[in-house]
Parts: C-alpha cells; sequence; structure tokens
C-alpha cells in the first residue's frame, strides 16, 4: 500500500468543485413534512378533489420551507397547471403549464452551452429542467385548454408543437446523440492514465410519434374545416401503431369513424384520462472497481432515479352510455409506459454523469487514503479510516433527482358514437362501480368531444 497515484492534471480543481456541490446537494434533501405534503395532495387528487388540491398547493408555497422550493419551480407550474386542467380552470392552466414549457425550454438552452464540469454536477444542486415526457404532454394538455376555451387555431398550434417536422417529436430522437460520447471524452482526458471503463450511453429515444396528440390533430383539424389534413394525421396516427414497443394493443376501433360521420348524424368522441402516473423514487446500485487500491473504495454506490407505478385500478374496460347505446372506450395511449420508455434514454445518460462524478470522488478518497498510510503513527489505522470515512461522506453527498410533475394522467383511452344533433345525458362507467354523469349537447356539423376523468 506504499504506492503512491498522482492526481491527473485538471482532476484536484474538479474535486474541490465536487465537494462544493456536495455540501449544496444535502442542503436541498426532500425533508419529512414535504413527503408528507405530497402524500396527502396525491390522497386529495385521487378523490378529484382538484380545488382543494390547488388550494394545498398554494398555501404549501407560503410555508418557510416552500413544498415546492425555487430550483423546482417545474414541477410547480406542471403540477398546478394539470390539476387546474381537472377542475376545469382551462385559462389559469394554460398559463401554468405555457409557464413550465418556459423554463424548461430555458434549461434546455442553457444545458447547451455549459461546460462538461456543469454537466456531470449532481442533479439536485441545480434548476430542475424538466422531463422530455412532460415536455410532450403539456402541450397535449394545453391544446385541450385552447380548445375548451373555444380557439381551435391555438390548440392546433400547440398540437402542432408536437407533429411537426423539427417539432418536440422529432428533435427528442436527437437529443442525446453527443452527450454520452462528449462525457466520456471529458472522463478519460481527466483521468489521465488511470485505466477506467466508461460505459457507453443508450441510443436515440424511440418514441417520435405519438397516437394521442396524432388522435388529438384529427379532431382539431376537423373543427378548422381542414378535412384533408385530418385524413393525414389519422393515418400517421394509425402508422404511431407499428412502434410496438410503445404500443402493445391494438389501434382503437373508434378510430375509424371519426372522419367520415353518416348524413343527418353527428360524431361525439369520448377521451378518459385515467389514474396517476408513475413517479420517480431513489434506488441504488453497486458495481466493483477492482483499480481502487483500497478494498473499501471498490464497491461504489449509485444512487439513480427509477420509476414506480401508481395507478393499481386494473381497468379493462370502460363502459359509456347515451340514449340508451353504450359503448366501450379502447386504449389509446399507454401514457405511463411511454414516459418510463422516454426516460430510459435519459437513464444512461444520467448513469454515466453519475459514474463519472462518483469516479472522481473514489479516486481522490483513494488517493487520500494512501497518503494516510503512510503515516509513521497510524498507518494501516489512518489509511482504513480515510477511505471508510471518504466512502462514508460521498454516499451522503449523492442523491438521485427525483423531482418531476405528479399528476399526470397515466391512461387515454377513447371511443366514439354516431347521434343525431340534440341533448344527451351520458354515464361513464369505470371498474369498481364509479361512475360520472354528464350532460352534452350534441352539434351537428361540429366536432363535439368530452374528456372525462378518473385518477383513482
Amino acid at each position: 500500500m506504499d504506492k503512491k497515484r498522482e492526481i491527473p492534471p485538471g482532476l484536484a480543481g474538479k474535486i474541490r468543485s465536487g465537494l462544493l456541490l456536495c455540501s449544496l446537494g444535502l442542503s436541498i434533501l426532500s425533508c419529512a413534512s414535504r413527503r408528507d405534503f405530497f402524500r396527502g395532495l396525491d390522497n386529495t387528487v385521487i378523490n378529484n378533489e382538484f380545488e382543494a388540491a390547488i388550494s394545498a398547493i398554494r398555501e404549501g408555497q407560503q410555508k418557510k420551507v416552500p413544498a415546492y422550493p425555487e430550483r423546482n419551480a417545474v414541477s410547480l407550474f406542471l403540477d398546478k397547471g394539470m390539476l387546474e386542467y381537472y377542475a376545469g380552470n382551462y385559462a389559469q392552466s394554460a398559463l401554468d403549464l405555457q409557464e413550465a414549457e418556459r423554463l424548461i425550454q430555458e434549461a434546455f438552452t442553457k444545458s447547451v452551452t455549459a461546460d462538461i464540469a456543469s454537466y456531470i454536477a449532481n442533479d439536485n444542486t441545480k434548476e430542475y429542467p424538466g422531463e422530455d415526457f412532460e415536455d410532450i404532454y403539456l402541450s397535449v394538455f394545453n391544446a385541450l385548454n385552447y380548445y375548451k376555451q373555444g380557439d381551435v387555431e391555438g390548440a392546433l398550434v400547440e398540437i402542432r408543437k408536437l407533429t411537426m417536422a423539427s417539432g418536440k417529436l422529432d428533435m427528442l430522437s436527437r437529443k442525446y446523440e453527443d452527450a454520452g460520447r462528449n462525457a466520456g471524452e471529458y472522463a478519460k482526458k481527466e483521468f489521465g492514465d488511470i485505466d477506467i471503463a466508461i460505459p457507453e450511453g443508450k441510443g436515440p429515444v424511440e418514441f417520435s410519434n405519438s397516437a394521442l396528440a396524432r388522435y388529438l390533430s384529427v379532431l382539431f383539424y376537423l373543427a378548422d374545416g381542414n378535412k384533408d389534413s385530418a385524413r393525414i394525421e389519422l393515418g400517421r396516427l394509425v402508422d404511431a401503431f407499428s412502434n410496438r414497443k410503445m404500443y402493445r394493443h391494438s389501434i382503437p376501433g373508434a378510430i375509424a369513424g371519426i372522419i367520415d360521420v353518416p348524413d343527418g348524424k353527428a360524431r361525439l368522441n369520448v377521451i378518459a384520462f385515467t389514474g396517476l402516473s408513475p413517479v420517480k423514487i431513489e434506488e441504488q446500485f453497486v458495481q466493483y472497481w477492482p483499480l481502487m487500491q483500497n478494498p473499501e473504495l471498490r464497491t461504489p454506490v449509485f444512487k439513480l432515479p427509477a420509476f414506480i407505478d401508481r395507478d393499481h385500478s386494473g381497468i379493462q374496460r370502460i363502459e359509456v352510455t347515451v340514449n340508451g347505446e353504450k359503448f366501450e372506450l379502447e386504449l389509446l395511449e399507454d401514457m405511463g409506459l411511454v414516459m418510463k420508455e422516454t426516460f430510459s434514454a435519459k437513464f444512461m445518460n444520467l448513469f454515466l454523469k453519475t459514474y463519472i462524478r462518483v469516479m472522481i470522488k473514489y479516486v481522490a478518497a483513494d488517493i487520500a487514503a494512501l497518503a494516510a498510510a503512510q503515516s509513521e503513527q497510524y498507518g494501516e489505522l489512518a489509511r482504513f479510516l480515510t477511505a471508510n470515512g471518504a466512502r462514508a461522506t460521498v454516499y451522503a453527498s449523492e442523491s438521485a433527482d427525483i423531482r418531476m410533475g405528479r399528476f399526470f394522467p397515466n391512461k387515454a383511452y377513447v371511443g366514439g358514437i354516431n347521434l343525431a344533433p340534440g341533448a344527451y345525458d351520458m354515464i361513464v362507467r369505470f371498474p369498481g362501480g364509479h361512475t360520472r354523469e354528464i350532460a352534452v349537447e350534441v352539434k351537428a356539423n361540429a366536432v363535439n368531444l368530452v374528456d372525462v376523468v378518473s385518477l383513482r
């Protein structure tokens, strides 16, 4: 243990910066009161008490330690925006979701120009930049916000953000192409001759076409009187189901009847959003690094986000009754699955950043422990205490970034029926006896879209 290892050029400064970031990271760890707040908020939302949940968020932000710290403004506006939508406050929901979108775009612009040292810093020390799926689905619900307010053009503008060439979905497929390579090159430069293996990043995100976005696009083009564009979008909706990784179910049969409605009839389209989306938790991963000369440092622990499901409803069918006629809603998009799959591409990017950051700390600890071993008075004991103390410090300084918007739905179902124009009472039956009764007016030569929400 008397062999000395030199710190590669440039690494010492990064170690000091890393230790500073560690101390900052510790200061923003979630406290028990915040966990209790979100547990109570979830229960309120599950009971469809959306106005109460909005009030709880406002009150939570007025406390000495706010429920959503300043670095988590994106989550604040996502959560409030979604709850405002469920409550029927469409104008306010649009404002909140627009602010979340602005902050996400601002964070992405900063990340593009940031240096690599900032890139590998613990995400909890930075402003939460939002997830890719959050940027996608906030546009979906903002499109609905505009439609609900009678602004079809505004709805089309929002949905085109997703469906157009070089839109959000198109750009997503290329977003992480260079991140892993740049980080790997940085690590090799900083570690110099130290023989380390840098894990390979994952390929592009395998989600560039959303059936939910296309479905709404078809309806909004029809509402705008553009039947040709609606037919094109319908074809692209069908194309989305060629991605069997994201769409493991059949194309809803109701899709075929969206455009061509019999004479004298009007189409009633129904979309239901069910369950709460998955949320992140912290998971720990252990690796073996034989290159470390101190055995206490050969099994580093990585703390990374992972998803857990919150939708345990087991919904298999949703029955709708209108004027004595019954039809079932069919699964259009498993939004929770999309969230997990799109995040999986980013996960390897997160793992790579965490791997490099922890490696820097462990190399510094390995060097310090070897230096401590040179002590004439304490020798092996000094080495042992230094190595274990450093390991404990690194463990405490690392935490997974589990911030996110909590109130997107888990699944989207659709269905429809052709009716004579007029006023109807619609009954929607969910599993477990949960029922919604809605008065609807079906208009001739118009797009009649009714949405139903059950987050249980």
